[in-house]
C-alpha cells in the first residue's frame, strides 16, 4: 500500500469512529484507541482534518467531533446513496405494529450501520441499536442476515479470515459465525439471542436490490 492510501485509510477510519460516537465526540487518546494508531499521528490526522473542515474540536471538553464539511458532503452525497426515504415507512409500521424497537441498516464495506431508528410504544426499549453505529458482518442480527445473503465468494472469504471472538466473545468465532450463517440461510432470517446485550434479543431479515444483492436490514 503506497503512503497516499496509507494517510486515506486512517482518516476514513477516523471519521467513521467519530462519526460512531456522535454526539459525545471523542478524545484523541480515545480515538487513538479505537483506530489502533499511535496518539502523535491521530492529532495530527485529525488537525489537518480540522483544517478542512472534516474534524472539529470542542474548545470547551477538547472532544473531537465530525466537521461541517462533513455534512456538506454528506447532504451532496443523499441524493445517490440516501436509501432512509423508502426504509423509514416501513420500518415505522414494524414499530407501530410490533410494539418493539425497529431499525434499518445498510451495508457498508464489510460493516453495518444503523441509519433509521423507530420505537414502538413497549415501555421497555433495546438501547443496543442507535442511528451511526456501525458492527462488523456477521455481528448483532443486521450483520448476520447480510451476512448469511452474501453470494457464495464473497461470503466464503470473509468466513475464512475473519475472526471476532477477540472483540465480541466466543459466539462470534469463525466455526460459531459458520453454523449462524448455515442456520440463518435455513431459516431465512436472523436471530440475536441477546449475544451483544445479554436479554435483548433481535431479529433480521436482508433487503435486496434489484439483482439480488442485499444492500441492508
Amino acid at each position: 500500500m503506497d503512503a497516499a492510501n496509507t494517510v486515506i485509510g486512517r482518516a476514513s477510519a477516523l471519521l467513521r469512529a467519530l462519526a460512531q460516537h456522535e454526539p459525545q465526540g471523542l478524545s484523541t487518546t480515545t480515538a487513538a484507541t479505537v483506530v489502533a494508531l499511535a496518539r502523535p499521528t491521530v492529532h495530527r490526522l485529525l488537525t489537518a482534518l480540522q483544517a478542512e473542515g472534516l474534524s472539529d474540536r470542542d474548545r470547551g471538553t477538547g472532544q473531537w467531533h465530525l466537521g461541517p464539511e462533513a455534512y456538506l458532503l454528506g447532504q451532496a452525497a443523499s441524493s445517490r446513496h440516501d436509501e432512509t426515504e423508502a426504509a423509514r415507512p416501513v420500518v415505522r409500521r414494524l414499530a407501530r405494529e410490533t410494539g418493539e424497537s425497529a431499525f434499518f441498516s445498510a451495508l457498508r464495506g464489510e460493516e453495518t450501520v444503523c441509519l433509521i431508528r423507530e420505537d414502538g410504544d413497549f415501555p421497555i426499549r433495546s438501547h443496543v441499536l442507535h442511528e451511526g453505529i456501525r458492527f462488523p458482518l456477521g455481528v448483532a442480527s443486521a450483520g448476520m442476515a447480510l451476512l448469511a445473503f452474501l453470494d457464495n465468494r464473497s461470503r466464503s472469504l470473509y468466513l475464512d479470515r475473519v475472526d471476532l471472538s477477540a472483540a465480541y466473545g466466543d459466539h462470534y468465532g469463525p466455526a460459531s459465525l459458520r453454523r449462524q450463517v448455515a442456520e440463518t440461510r435455513r431459516r431465512g432470517f436472523s436471530v440475536n439471542p441477546g449475544l451483544i446485550v445479554e436479554g435483548s434479543w433481535g431479529l433480521g431479515a436482508a433487503v435486496f436490490d434489484g439483482s439480488d444483492t442485499p444492500v441492508g436490514r
